[in-house]
């Protein structure tokens, strides 16, 4: 079965449209992640970095799939907020790379925890760039990011690396999952 039928099987039918808003720090994989979910057909050669944020919007199964890709740069991340209604799904992504930025991250993702539009989403994070040998694991960026502290919402972590993939399944099927839940729970 598709990664999207899986996804959208466990979305409330009748339902045809889903929001999800994808963000972490600049040049943690946002738009790689999502030029992979993209169709084959519709994916970018080249992912170059947003700016400001960018919406992504296909079809497939019969679902209108929005994503809005939000800059990760310091000077944008106050825009995050303002998306955050009517969202049914949040990825977030890590570079997992990123020993020094861990911190930023984690604030980032304080200050998001915090709304309360968001109380019940879930939140998918991607530990990405694990291929790369400096990276540490979804353990460690569980605790580096005090992840195990998040109880009034779900959250799931998978390691991962956009640019082959590889991990993306898992999480977006988990994500769907959740989502489903969260329509059927309204």
């Amino acid at each position: 079965m598709g990664l999207f039928k899986r996804l959208f099987g466990q979305i409330t039918p009748g339902k045809n449209k889903v929001r999800i808003l994808c963000i972490g720090l600049d040049n943690s994989g946002k738009s790689t992640v999502i030029n992979w979910l993209k169709p084959k057909k519709a994916m970018a050669q080249d992912v170059v970095p947003t700016v400001g944020f960018s919406v992504e919007e296909f079809t497939k199964n019969g679902l209108s799939f929005t994503v809005f890709d939000m800059s990760g740069q310091g000077r944008y991340r106050n825009l995050w907020e303002h998306y955050y209604k009517e969202v049914g799904g949040i990825i977030f992504c890590i570079d997992s790379t990123d020993h020094i930025r861990m911190c930023v991250a984690k604030d980032e993702l304080d200050a998001l925890l915090e709304h309360e539009e968001l109380r019940s989403v879930p939140i998918l994070f991607f530990a990405n760039k694990m291929d790369l040998p400096q990276a540490v694991g979804p353990v460690q960026c569980v605790q580096n990011l005090e992840l195990s502290k998040i109880t009034d919402k779900p959250w799931h972590i998978a390691a991962s690396n956009a640019l082959t993939g590889e991990g993306i399944d898992e999480g977006i099927t988990w994500l769907g999952t959740q989502m489903g839940r969260a329509a059927r729970a309204k």
